[in-house]
């Protein structure tokens, strides 16, 4: 049987169709978010219209307001299947400190791999995307089993995001965006260091980056809010 999700993703056929229409929707949830997941690659995220996307599927911009009322509305279904590739699992099952770890940096691969769509989630609101509101709740249930004050959770989530997505961002960066190049002579000392940096493999030293930034981003967080860990 089809989950609630299910249901809402496939358009019903219609069984008193006329001649010449197809058997079987067009149009459901996952081919609607898949081609708008390809424009988002393709062209950024101001690429995505709903016009530029119905021409994408081949459809009318009226059949895809049947199934989709807004630009929002897509980008919800984009979010929602991002997040869901977020491991939020080791909440409950281990300490605060490490499930946030194993939470943050799984998130964060997701978000490097796929950064073309960061800016575009990160002002979408989460209303109407369960699975993103899912992977929150699991985040916030988890701080609060740790000893986080309630009042403290959502601040902490919202400083650990912005973490992660400014890394996903540098993690996709030239080699060369710390480079002075020229101006070398102007900057001895960053420029040396800007050469210790490059001289470790580039992918590594950007993980081990992100990897000592979340560790001391939590230990200040924990500080701040008088929880243990």
């Amino acid at each position: 049987m089809l989950n609630s999700e299910q249901r809402n993703d496939v358009h019903p056929v219609d069984h008193h169709r006329g001649a010449g229409r197809p058997a079987t929707a067009l149009l459901n949830r996952k081919r609607i978010t898949d081609a708008a997941m390809r424009l988002i690659r393709s062209k950024g995220p101001d690429g995505l219209t709903m016009a530029g996307l119905a021409s994408a599927l081949g459809v009318s911009a009226a059949a895809l307001y049947n199934h989709a009322d807004s630009k929002n509305m897509i980008l919800r279904w984009v979010e929602d299947r991002l997040m869901q590739m977020i491991d939020v699992s080791a909440f409950g099952e281990i300490d605060w400190r490490s499930a946030t770890i194993v939470w943050a940096r799984n998130y964060w691969r997701v978000m490097r791999d796929n950064n073309q769509f960061v800016e575009a989630i990160a002002k979408t609101p989460i209303g109407g995307a369960p699975q993103t509101i899912a992977m929150y709740e699991a985040v916030a249930a988890g701080l609060l089993a740790g000893g986080w004050p309630l009042e403290r959770i959502v601040p902490a989530i919202i400083a650990i995001e912005s973490f992660i997505y400014g890394s996903a961002f540098d993690a996709q960066a030239p080699e060369s965006l710390l480079d002075p190049g020229e101006l070398s002579a102007d900057a001895p000392v960053f420029s040396r260091a800007v050469g210790h940096y490059r001289s470790a493999d580039y992918n590594v030293a950007a993980e081990h980056t992100f990897e000592d930034g979340l560790a001391a981003l939590l230990t200040g967080l924990a500080l701040s809010a008088g929880v243990r860990g």
